[in-house]
């Protein structure tokens, strides 16, 4: 580490105060320290945990139209406060929240007189913050070119990160997606596969002696913004706020963000921790933003049935999803997703009457979208329904009519500006309908649990649907399902699209290739994933093939969690996770790996008692599947418990 570095990051609080144009900000149980300092007026931010290093030195500021605010600045005046506040949400990791942080705002201003306030909220392991400009004068407006924003993490960090997609690339020109595959400890230096850097959220675990897990990710974007992502590494300046590419949309609208004055950008954030569980159980992407508007109908939780994952576009028909309907019946599910081309195979009267059935049997339907008229090639229908007011609105009153509960909008188109805006308006105008909204084929969901209450979750993901496309997506399912909750899902609700419970992936359940994973894996995988309305992704041939006991756990899995606790884990390799869901204790844990894999984990939460364990025997014979099982565990009086996970396996302990 240079001497500089030590510095200006070791040398402590009072050290640094002596420099008038220092200022720093700690969370409110004093480890977590972000310290800010102006030379040469340029702006740069650090962040220590327990006087470790997480980010080192790094540059503050943004180009905009009006002036550059990433040099020239000058420090004018500083702001501090507390703030401390509780709030509920439905649909994510905690049903209630309770926030404390310590506030430091520092305005700045160019040397042509230009104001820009840089506010850090710093709360117990996490860090966020944003850029604020007033009105002054006549200047109403302005756009944002692109942000100097910097992330340096010391050298010899590891890095675990999804790659961000050319534009205009892949299956009918649809990406970027967030459907790329993730990397594990990966060194720092490498460049991302496409060159474009890397998607949010980020995860490193740094270098050296005094390694910390670092969590880079962003929050409250709407329509006021553009999606943002990490650029390649640089050595000089680490990791950039990178702003969509020329060629997303099919090249329409600007990468630039437009801004009304007053106005304030997303707030970056950074989760730090000496061990996972402040990655796994952060709320950071909620706390710092506010609801957009109110509930204006009862949205469930619940589970759904899916006919497309398995039985693909032939099972767009009315009889099929008679069945499908049938199967959510039988096991007390919510909902049934009828996907693409509906409307061509299976008609808006028909649905109608399927809708009508369907109630009749409890369940309530959701239907597919395609979101876009022109920005790419993707050919299902229906389409044109969703991209415009008119359209949406007219769409949206007759799935009203019809007793329709929820959409899922597909093929988005990247990530600028006029695309975020378009996500906001169907979500709001869902809300007069009473729809509750998936997407798929989009961006990562940006706190939009808190900020839209009809929000359920977005794919943004290397979803399930490549377990049936491709072989080798099929055996990376325990590495994907093993990184998510320490990336992609512990920032936002993550549709992957279901629990497989076929043992080969065909409707036949015979044929093509195989399921990699046990059974009790894909349980487990209903906890693990988290999405307040979870796709099972059962088939009818199910209801007699699968054990009664995995059928029986099935039915009662909760979908909407009212807290989350880390227990074990490693992204990429395993994962055990404790949810509650009321007065119940669900503890799940999933095997990545090709060996056996014993633990011994603290689950206070169940001391002392005797619970249900489901877990995995061991394979009779190499090659063949472990058989899943069903017995009782005693938790010992500590919390203690001593648990095995077969390769490719899991477990499930519940009360």
């Amino acid at each position: 580490m240079c001497k500089r570095l030590l510095t200006f990051v070791l040398a402590g609080a009072a050290a640094l105060a002596a420099s008038a144009e220092t200022k720093t900000v700690s969370s409110p149980d004093g480890k977590l320290v972000v310290s800010v300092e102006s030379e040469n007026g340029v702006a740069r931010y650090g962040v220590t945990y327990n006087n470790k290093v997480a980010v080192e030195p790094s540059q503050l500021g943004l180009t905009a139209s009006v002036a550059d605010f990433s040099r020239g600045l000058t420090l004018k005046g500083s702001r501090e406060r507390r703030i401390e506040q509780d709030y509920t949400m439905r649909g994510t990791k905690a049903s209630a929240v309770h926030y404390v942080a310590n506030e430091l705002c520092l305005d700045y201003e160019t040397a042509q007189g230009k104001p820009m306030t840089v506010t850090f909220r710093v709360a117990d392991n996490d860090v966020a913050f944003r850029y604020e400009f007033p009105q002054k004068g006549e200047t109403a407006c302005m756009n944002v070119m692109g942000e100097a924003t910097a992330f340096r993490l010391p050298q010899q960090t590891t890095t675990f990160l999804c790659p961000q997609s050319d534009a205009m690339v892949g299956w009918k020109r649809t990406k970027p997606s967030y459907e790329e595959e993730y990397k594990a400890d990966a060194p720092m230096g490498a460049r991302s596969a496409y060159g474009q850097g890397y998607t949010f959220p980020c995860l490193f675990h740094t270098g050296g002696s005094d390694r910390l897990w670092v969590l880079v990710s962003e929050t409250g974007t709407n329509g006021g913004y553009v999606g943002c992502h990490l650029s390649d590494y640089d050595a000089a300046q680490g990791y950039r706020i990178a702003f969509p590419m020329k060629g997303e949309a099919n090249g329409l609208g600007d990468t630039a963000a437009g801004m009304a004055l007053p106005g304030k950008t997303p707030w970056r954030t950074i989760t730090v921790g000496e061990t996972l569980k402040p990655i796994v159980e952060t709320t950071v992407a909620y706390d710092v933003v506010e609801p957009l508007f109110e509930a204006r109908h009862d949205y469930r939780p619940g589970r759904y049935t899916w006919s497309w994952l398995i039985w693909q576009d032939n099972s767009i028909n009315y009889d099929d999803q008679v069945k499908f309907v049938d199967l959510a019946a039988a096991m007390g599910y919510e909902y049934c997703l009828v996907d693409n081309w509906w409307d061509k195979n299976i008609g808006r009267d028909r649905i109608a009457q399927l809708s009508d059935y369907a109630r009749k049997k409890g369940v309530s339907l959701m239907l597919w979208y395609n979101s876009n008229g022109f920005e790419n090639d993707a050919p299902q229908t229906p389409k044109q329904c969703m991209n415009t007011v008119l359209a949406r609105r007219r769409e949206m009153a007759w799935l009203q009519r019809v007793g329709v509960k929820g959409i899922k909008v597909d093929f988005f188109a990247g990530d600028k500006q006029h695309t975020m805006q378009l996500y906001e308006d169907i979500l709001a105008d869902a809300n007069d309908f009473g729809l509750q909204v998936v997407f798929h084929g989009c961006t990562l969901p940006r706190g939009w649990e808190r900020m839209y209450p009809n929000f359920v979750a977005s794919e943004a993901v290397l979803a399930s649907e490549n377990t049936f496309f491709n072989e080798h997506h099929a055996r990376q399912e325990g590495f994907e399902l093993t990184m998510h909750p320490f990336c992609r899902n512990t920032v936002a609700a993550m549709d992957w699209g279901g629990t497989i419970m076929n043992r080969y992936l065909s409707k036949d359940n015979r044929s093509r290739h195989r399921r990699y994973t046990t059974d009790i894996f894909e349980l487990a995988a209903a906890v693990v994933n988290q999405s307040s309305v979870q796709c099972i992704a059962l088939q009818p041939n199910n209801l007699d093939d699968v054990p009664a006991f995995e059928l029986d756990f099935l039915r009662t899995v909760p979908a909407q969690w009212d807290e989350t606790r880390f227990v074990d884990g490693y992204p990429g390799r395993y994962v055990v996770l404790a949810r509650r869901s009321g007065d119940r204790w669900l503890v799940a844990g999933l095997n990545a790996t090709d060996k056996p894999m014993a633990l011994s984990v603290e689950l206070p939460m169940l001391a002392g008692q005797t619970v249900t364990l489901y877990d995995d025997a061991p394979a009779k014979r190499k090659g063949t599947m472990p058989e899943g099982r069903r017995r009782e565990l005693k938790v010992g009086k500590s919390g203690r418990a001593k648990l095995v996970m077969q390769p490719m396996g899991g477990l499930v302990v519940t009360q």
